[in-house]
């Protein structure tokens, strides 16, 4: 079991910089951030974009791999996208991992000042995106007349560090998206059962994620795919709990999510307050226990 860990963009490069590094020293196989214009109940509070945070990141850091958790198309054209993705590759020497998911009806979808979308369109949207951004980040030139995202003549020189592109982490929990990780994704991401109230302790979270892997596993299937082609990572938080009160606890937490055939965990670099409220020692105790 592979673990990563969330950082999220909020504070200034002078303090950021020490926990990109201290996340690498700890052992983490990856770091992400959120990629939001803003968040929940942090709307009025210091929030930087991902995409130039993932670039300092890739700077200070040499074995970790990076990547948004998620990119979304509320407020991203797959064009201009894709050279941002094209640069972060380059920037990290081949480490970026490139999550994304359709979006959801937060501040995200209004903030640009349209109506936000309803579940179907976000979805619709969601699949074209992928497929065009797929396009883009292997064809050196990409001409596209789609319903909502277009293309004329869009250069992708000099390509990806990573071939054929970069990995491809897609959220899903419904049929749809789960067709688009089956199509296109190399990685498959899940903040746990839908509806669920938080937090989930972690049996009661891998057999729900277990139902979720059964279902991904019947879109891959259909798309002549092995759902163990797919890296499989679990986004613990926002939904799951953590397990980071002890090692011991921690410990319980990984198996219970190994044992249902998830190979990445996923928890959140402690914060002062809510949410991800917890202390900075007993996390690297907790983690250090762990990957030692």
């Amino acid at each position: 079991m592979r673990l990563g860990v969330v950082i999220l963009p909020e504070q200034p490069w002078s303090e950021a910089e020490g926990i990109w590094r201290d996340a690498e020293q700890l052992g983490f196989s990856h770091a992400w951030t959120y990629d939001h214009l803003a968040w929940r109940e942090l709307r009025d509070s210091p929030w930087f974009g991902a995409v130039p945070v993932l670039a300092a990141a890739a700077t200070v850091t040499s074995r970790l791999r990076l990547g948004p958790l998620v990119a979304n198309p509320n407020f991203r054209h797959p064009v201009p996208f894709a050279r941002e993705v094209l640069a972060l590759d380059d920037l990290s020497e081949g480490r970026l991992n490139l999550g994304i998911g359709a979006g959801g009806r937060g501040w995200d979808a209004s903030m640009l000042g349209q109506e936000p979308w309803s579940p179907s369109e976000r979805a619709e949207r969601f699949a074209e995106f992928v497929g065009l951004l797929d396009r883009l980040l292997t064809e050196p030139e990409v001409s596209a007349n789609g319903r909502y995202y277009s293309a004329e003549g869009a250069r992708s020189h000099p390509g990806c560090r990573q071939h054929p592109r970069v990995p491809f982490v897609v959220a899903a929990t419904g049929t749809r998206a789960m067709e688009v990780v089956a199509r296109h994704g190399q990685g498959w991401v899940t903040t746990g059962p839908r509806g669920a109230e938080f937090p989930v302790p972690a049996q009661a979270g891998a057999a729900g994620v277990a139902e979720q892997l059964r279902r991904l596993g019947s879109a891959c299937q259909r798309a002549g795919r092995d759902v163990g082609e797919l890296d499989r990572f679990v986004l613990t938080g926002p939904v799951l709990d953590q397990g980071l009160s002890s090692a011991q606890h921690f410990a319980d937490t990984v198996g219970a999510y190994q044992a249902v055939g998830v190979t990445d965990l996923v928890v959140h670099w402690p914060r002062p307050s809510p949410p991800y409220q917890g202390e900075r020692s007993r996390f690297e105790s907790v983690i250090s226990a762990i990957l030692g």
